[in-house]
């Protein structure tokens, strides 16, 4: 039995209490045991690793609910350029060159960054996820994982079968910190008989969807013309939404859809850092939370983001949507629960993550507040999402484990893995 007792910090619990000063936090094992006053914790266990967090604010992780992680190797690659030609051009011949080995090194780049950011939970959509939950497993962080799956592929049907026997196999291992979902790539990769084989497979196997969504205007063109409705409609139609849905990006839904997504429990991931990099518009979100969608964070990759800084995009998603005109259309306290509790709504953790409260895993990050740009701190919530820096974040705990401690990583190596990417990158970039 392990134990980790952190004192003395101020804790965001992101759970309706406020904040609380002065704060115990008290980890048994994988779970918290106690959230509250240091004066009414329970006396320090005599084998309890002891941190003291004065000056310091405690929140859980944070939760970076759609991204790409092995494309850390495409950072800056393919800049200024809107979605398709993006992706056609400049992503995917490329990607056809990369090996499970190039992946993985990408991964653990990925991790090491967003540990260094104060995620402690992505969700992941990509080729070679094996080699994903690698990485996943030797760093110490968790993950939702979805292979990609493209219908325009020759080897389409072999790549669901794939997929598929891939989450058998995740389920089968059972690891605490990996949870499989199917990734059926978009609407306009993926045709309707496979979406309907992916939908059986999810029902079968009692797992979630991680899909692409109404991402741009051309999209929902497309698929008006070629279908008759759009892309969010025509997913409603062929029965997606009847088992659990998370959908990265839904920037061009009608009233309607907002309605089915509300209704459905889909869960929408905002990623307004890459949308505005590739101009594929501004997702409605005040309009969102207002009907009911369940809506979570996501950075995207590293080649339409750049970054897998979570606290620039909770700013972001704080900011952008003030542009119209008003201030108070997503406040700070707001866009701190999309990358907290919404993620975890989003990927259906809510349960387990996204607050800090006795009973849910150990999943707590601990940032640094005794800066300038963070002083005089007495307005917390807005000072993490307005003030705060990513290299704020002091320590990181996953599952109850630290993995990272006064800005050192602890379960990686960071210059191996960066001389690994850097290899990885002249070959495929010459």
């Amino acid at each position: 039995m392990s134990h980790i007792d952190i004192r003395h910090a101020t804790a965001v619990t992101m759970d309706g209490r406020g904040l609380i000063e002065d704060a115990a936090i008290v980890i048994v094992d994988e779970r918290i045991l106690y959230v509250g006053p240091a004066s009414g914790a329970p006396p320090v266990a005599a084998d309890a690793e002891v941190i003291d967090a004065a000056g310091m604010v405690a929140m859980p992780g944070l939760i970076n609910a759609h991204t790409h992680l092995a494309m850390t190797l495409f950072r800056g690659a393919a800049d200024d350029l809107p979605l398709i030609p993006w992706l056609e051009e400049k992503i995917w011949p490329v990607e056809a060159l990369i090996t499970g080995e190039d992946v993985y090194w990408a991964s653990l780049l990925g991790i090491a960054e967003m540990i260094r950011a104060g995620v402690t939970t992505f969700t992941d959509m990509g080729l070679f996820q094996d080699r994903v939950a690698d990485a996943v497993q030797e760093s110490g962080i968790r993950a939702c994982l979805s292979s990609a799956i493209f219908g325009t592929r020759p080897d389409a049907q072999q790549m669901l079968h794939a997929a598929v026997q891939q989450v058998r196999d995740f389920l089968e291992q059972g690891h605490p910190r990996i949870l499989p979902f199917l990734g059926p790539h978009a609407p306009y990769t993926v045709p309707t008989w496979m979406f309907q084989q992916i939908v059986a497979a999810a029902a079968e196997l009692g797992v979630g969807i991680h899909t692409h969504l109404s991402e741009t205007k051309s999209e929902v063109a497309a698929s008006l013309m070629e279908f008759g409705v759009s892309p969010i409609t025509r997913m409603f139609q062929l029965g997606l939404f009847s088992v659990p849905v998370t959908a990265a990006h839904c920037v061009h839904p009608t009233e309607h859809e907002i309605d089915l997504l509300a209704q459905h429990n889909v869960g929408v991931v905002h990623c307004p850092s890459s949308n505005m990099k590739l101009g594929s518009g501004i997702s409605p979100i005040p309009r969102m939370l207002q009907a009911g969608v369940t809506v979570g964070l996501g950075t995207d990759s590293a080649g339409s983001n750049n970054t897998l800084d979570m606290l620039r995009e909770v700013r972001m998603a704080a900011l952008l949507h003030k542009v119209h005109g008003d201030p108070t259309a997503v406040t700070a306290l707001e866009a701190l629960t999309l990358a907290t509790r919404g993620s975890a709504q989003a990927m259906r953790l809510d349960a387990q993550l996204g607050s800090l409260q006795p009973g849910k895993l150990a999943d707590v990050i601990l940032i640094d507040f005794n800066k300038p740009h963070l002083t005089p701190g007495n307005r917390v919530v807005s000072d993490l999402v307005y003030a705060a820096y990513a290299s704020d974040v002091d320590t990181v705990i996953v599952h109850g484990k630290v993995l990272m401690r006064a800005r050192l990583l602890l379960t990686l190596d960071e210059e191996r893995i960066r001389a690994k990417v850097n290899e990885a990158a002249r070959r495929l970039f010459v």
